[in-house]
């Protein structure tokens, strides 16, 4: 006993091997995630889901891999609707919690407490208590929504509205739809800047990227997405706030936008039909789920190219980081 102790105690002390870099794609079209060593950008494995699987996240800790998994059942949840907790260690479905119906896409709170999912088919807006696996409150929002974006502060949530061209604005303390404002045509995603003082919304019929106002919750600019045949949807930000690199859709780029200039300054040829779209935490990466070609496209930053392509599976959607 005492040596089985002791032995515990040597292995607590030794030196830990930190946890590898990996990228998980979700595939739409397969109901597969797709695992990705990004050391050697090479697929490791592939994890079977039971549904369709489109918004994907890791958590802070990068233990913990959700994606929100929907049916083909309209205006009700059906049996493949929610999001699912998948262990990073074991690669296994360890939970699956009620989002609402037809969860599309999805954002944490910086606590890891609170889920905000958007239910494309029914109009609503979900919050997902996670620690007591349970809905803790519907909100109606704009029609077809789509993207989510919590805050850094954790205090606003935005969703975007396909159909009706709106950001509907959530109050995160009180639990309420606080506003809502229009923005160019057919919305897709939202993100906000690192301090919380600006958001950014892509407009794929409007191919445009609206900044906002978090302040008082108003679009003060609108930056063309110039490339042939772009439609604009997934969006992140360079880590100084500087850049933003949008996935065009059919254009088969990304776009490089300079949010100092708001102004486009840079396209990048990709795999076909870019949705999904990631960014190290350095800045120097940025990965892009390709639908049509079924594969990520890996972009080096500095020079502005595409320095591998890594393959996925059909109908690849989403992309999600642990580092």
């Amino acid at each position: 006993m005492i040596y089985t102790v002791l032995m515990v105690l040597f292995l607590a002390a030794l030196p830990q091997s930190p946890a590898p870099s990996l990228v998980f794609v979700s595939n739409e079209l397969a109901r597969t995630i797709t695992v990705i060593d990004a050391a050697t950008r090479r697929p490791i494995s592939q994890i079977p889901v039971p549904g369709r699987p489109r918004g994907i996240a890791v958590t802070s800790d990068g233990r913990t891999l959700f994606v929100a998994l929907s049916d083909t059942l309209r205006m009700r949840a059906g049996p493949a609707d929610g999001i699912i907790a998948i262990d990073i260690a074991t690669q296994r479905i360890v939970e699956r919690l009620p989002a609402g119906t037809d969860p599309e896409q999805f954002a944490l709170s910086p606590d890891r407490r609170w889920i905000y999912a958007s239910n494309e088919d029914a109009g609503t807006a979900t919050a997902l208590d996670v620690q007591a696996r349970r809905i803790g409150a519907h909100f109606v929002v704009g029609l077809e929504p789509e993207g989510v974006a919590v805050s850094p502060d954790g205090r606003w949530v935005y969703v975007t509205g396909e159909t009706s061209n709106t950001v509907t604005v959530i109050d995160t303390r009180s639990q309420r739809v606080v506003a809502s404002f229009l923005v160019d045509s057919r919305p897709r995603a939202a993100t906000f800047s690192a301090d919380g003082r600006t958001a950014y919304v892509t407009a794929e019929i409007g191919r445009s990227l609206t900044a906002v106002d978090v302040a008082t919750h108003t679009p003060v600019a609108i930056i063309a997405i110039t490339d042939s045949g772009a439609k604009p949807v997934g969006v992140v930000l360079s880590p100084d706030g500087r850049l933003a690199y949008v996935a065009t859709g059919r254009a088969n780029t990304v776009a490089v936008v300079d949010l100092v200039a708001r102004t486009m300054i840079a396209s990048i040829p990709v795999g076909k039909r870019p949705w999904g779209i990631a960014i190290t935490p350095d800045g120097g990466t940025v990965y892009t789920a390709n639908g049509l070609s079924g594969d990520v496209s890996v972009i080096d930053t500095r020079s502005r190219r595409v320095i591998d392509t890594i393959k996925a599976g059909a109908g690849a959607w989403g992309i999600a980081l642990r580092h």
